[in-house]
């Protein structure tokens, strides 16, 4: 599978190291490494989800127990939670860290993803989210720990993009 297997685990090790104890996510071929991790791990609490709206709760809940917590999801899982994020992590003032695969952009392969890919940006401009691309390993330490600071410091929700780059490899 040329889903990067280093990068995911730079990942992981970053989330845990900054104290996140609860990850949501379904099912999602770039996130496969992180969500089998995050099953693994007797320190890490994963909830599986029949639809990624789920997760604002789940993170909802977490930050109200004062656990921290960390969403995944593919561009079309953000799009599909939206209500979630607007009628409840924005409206209560929840830090939201969101993790998101950021399918459909350039060396896509599956149509399916590129219509997805194509509004993320615009819809979290839309929603006033704050976000940023994460394209390479040597950026993930710093802009995790960026936008974990933000999402507590605003208490509200913010996004990394997992770009290509970072979260595939090519076969050669």
């Amino acid at each position: 599978m040329p889903v990067s297997v280093s990068s995911s685990k730079l990942i992981y090790g970053v989330l845990k190291d900054s104290g996140i104890r609860i990850v949501s996510a379904l099912p999602e071929t770039w996130l496969v490494h992180l969500i089998r991790m995050a099953e693994d791990d007797p320190e890490m609490t994963l909830v599986r989800l029949a639809k990624e709206e789920e997760g604002v709760g789940i993170s909802a809940g977490a930050h109200l127990a004062g656990v921290k917590s960390a969403m995944l999801m593919q561009n079309h899982g953000f799009l599909a939670s939206v209500n979630g994020i607007v009628s409840c992590a924005q409206l209560y003032r929840i830090p939201l860290l969101m993790l998101i695969s950021a399918r459909g952009t350039f060396g896509e392969r599956d149509p399916w993803q590129t219509e997805g890919g194509g509004v993320t940006e615009h819809v979290l401009e839309a929603l006033r989210i704050p976000f940023d691309r994460l394209e390479s390993q040597d950026e993930v330490a710093r802009k995790i720990s960026k936008a974990q600071t933000l999402a507590y410091a605003a208490s509200r929700p913010v996004a990394l993009l997992l770009g290509r780059d970072l979260m595939w490899e090519e076969a050669s």
